[in-house]
């Protein structure tokens, strides 16, 4: 089974296969400034050829039928369980809603609650799991198109599975963080990537209830999604504010600002090709 991890050893794995995995470290798709609310998102099966029987799938930004980035939220019904399967490419994952359990089909259930991390490299065979009443999750994928394949068909190519419950992850808060102001009271959680010159990245962002401040993109690719909480956001003070609940997305160009408060305490999940300031 695999271990929990806490998440300096999540930034060590990934920095130990960096030299021969097989994803993406970049993305030249440059984001522009949309938001996609929760109950506006395009729902389809994860799977369509196995309709009702797979999981719903639905599109926050790219196309995962594509070889492009993309992400998307997949709902899962209680009791589901997956055939031993690989997929083609590594994807990574943020549980919203429910237990989600990921692993080797011999391994015994590790439950994944809302707030957790994983990491499923591409090649590698496994079953996911489901069971909460509401299972949800978000899936972000560097290139595609996101397949399933018989285990039959298993590869190693260099990286490793990762499961991190959300009490293992470890949080650093602004004195420890140069790009969050320090009377913010944001914290920070560092999940995958690298912090070199226009390297992805990929970080957990907790903003305390009664935050009100900005995010200031310095990157040409920034999507950001609510995992739990409720943001309202805006681009520029003109603009209609939007409730982004958990599921909802919002992505910006370089450069632009993104006035954010919260009425409880709310978790971002910010994935970028460079810098952002929080202030």
């Amino acid at each position: 089974m695999k271990n929990i991890l806490s998440i300096l050893a999540v930034t060590a794995v990934f920095a130990s296969n960096k030299i021969t995995a097989q994803t993406p470290t970049t993305d030249d798709i440059k984001s522009v400034n949309e938001v996609v609310t929760a109950d506006n998102v395009e729902w389809g099966w994860l799977n369509p050829l196995r309709g009702d029987k797979s999981p719903a799938a639905g599109k926050l930004w790219g196309d995962r039928n594509k070889n492009e980035p993309a992400g998307f939220l997949v709902k899962f019904k209680k009791g589901f369980s997956s055939p031993p399967h690989i997929h083609n490419i590594t994807y990574r994952g943020v549980v919203i809603k429910g237990l989600l359990h990921n692993d080797d089909e011999n391994a015994e259930k590790q439950w994944l609650p809302a707030g957790s991390y994983w990491q499923q490299p591409a090649g590698e065979a496994h079953i996911t799991a489901a069971d909460g009443e509401d299972n949800m999750a978000f899936l972000d994928i560097q290139e595609g198109p996101y397949l399933v394949k018989p285990t039959s068909e298993a590869f190693d190519n260099g990286e490793r599975p990762v499961n991190v419950d959300k009490t293992n992850l470890v949080w650093l808060n602004a004195n420890d963080i140069q790009w969050v102001s320090e009377k913010s009271n944001v914290q920070t959680a560092f999940l995958w990537g690298s912090h070199e010159k226009n390297q992805l990245r990929a970080a957990l962002l907790k903003l305390p209830a009664g935050f009100n401040g900005k995010i200031k993109n310095l990157s040409p690719n920034f999507r950001a999604v609510v995992i739990s909480g409720e943001v309202t956001h805006q681009f520029i003070k003109k603009d209609a504010k939007n409730k982004l609940q958990p599921g909802s997305y919002f992505g910006a160009v370089e450069n632009a600002t993104s006035i954010i408060s919260t009425a409880k305490e709310t978790i971002l999940y910010i994935r970028s090709n460079g810098d952002y300031e929080v202030k």
